[in-house]
């Protein structure tokens, strides 16, 4: 579990890789279970899965909608195929709605838990499962830079013709307050819509090109802003599951990710240590005790 970006795909394989090597993956992100904008949703690649399998990754069609209702359907035959082979299933995302219909052993799709105006009680403790729950943390303001840096770097990876190309193929809204369904409703997708309306596909629109570079920026901004907010969201989520009685063993990453940015005197090969010593060794080790027990 953790925010989005906290490092938890990274953690999960590295756990498959090298200390589980029976383990498989099942993604309970609720935007990346939908085929398409792999760039734009930071879908881990088949590289960096290193040969450990990956369920609910890409696999639904991204103009329906797959509920969390569905999650618990669908993710629970898979634990169970999984758990038939001798395999450890780990589940690895940021939506911890998805999470919560999948474990809650009182789940009512029509309520929702993480709504401020429910009282805490509403969380369900019971669980149907016995879980060992790893929350990797990172410093809000620490996440929120690289998260900044990690919008700017998934544009230099082909962010923007991903998206150009996905309004080409499936065209705009028709408004911006209609309802999105499936991919449509992925960070960059309503931020990035409003820019190509503006500039057109392929910038053919009329308007100057300092026009069309403030357009962009916008939007830009307008995806980090966002991604930020769905972090901060994220925690508060986590933090009222823990309140309620989860027991979550939260994992502070915070010192790797300052080392990785080059927050630190000592960066570079000091990063992948301190996420070795702080992060994925003390994981393991969780991990491992729980199994014994």
């Amino acid at each position: 579990m953790g925010a989005t970006g906290s490092g938890k795909s990274k953690l999960s394989v590295d756990l498959g890789t090298r200390f589980f090597p029976n383990s498989e993956i099942v993604n309970s992100d609720k935007i990346q279970v939908y085929r398409g904008l792999d760039i734009a949703t930071n879908k881990i690649s088949m590289h960096d899965r290193r040969g450990v399998p990956h369920h609910f990754l890409g696999e639904f069609d991204p103009e329906t909608e797959f509920t969390p209702s569905d999650f618990r359907e669908l993710a629970s035959k898979t634990i169970a195929q999984i758990t038939s082979r001798r395999n450890l299933p780990l589940i690895v995302g940021g939506s911890n709605s998805f999470i919560y219909s999948l474990l809650a052993k009182r789940f009512n799709s029509e309520t929702d838990v993480f709504d401020e105006s429910s009282a805490i009680n509403s969380v369900s403790s019971e669980l149907r499962y016995s879980c060992c729950f790893l929350w990797v943390d990172v410093s809000l303001p620490i996440l929120n830079e690289y998260l900044d840096k990690r919008v700017d770097e998934m544009l230099d990876s082909g962010m923007y013709e991903e998206l150009e190309e996905y309004f080409a193929r499936e065209g705009f809204a028709e408004s911006e307050s209609a309802s999105r369904t499936g991919l449509g409703k992925a960070i960059g997708v309503p931020e990035f819509e409003r820019y190509f309306k503006r500039v057109g596909l392929g910038g053919g629109a009329d308007g100057s090109e300092v026009e069309k570079r403030l357009s962009y920026e916008e939007a830009v901004k307008a995806v980090k802003e966002n991604t930020c907010t769905l972090a901060k969201r994220q925690l508060e989520k986590i933090q009222r599951l823990k309140d309620a009685g989860w027991d979550l063993h939260k994992i502070d990453a915070t010192e790797a990710f300052r080392a990785a940015m080059g927050m630190t005197s000592d960066s570079g090969k000091r990063a992948s240590d301190i996420w070795e010593k702080m992060v994925v060794e003390p994981s393991a080790k969780i991990v491992k005790r729980f199994l014994m027990e």
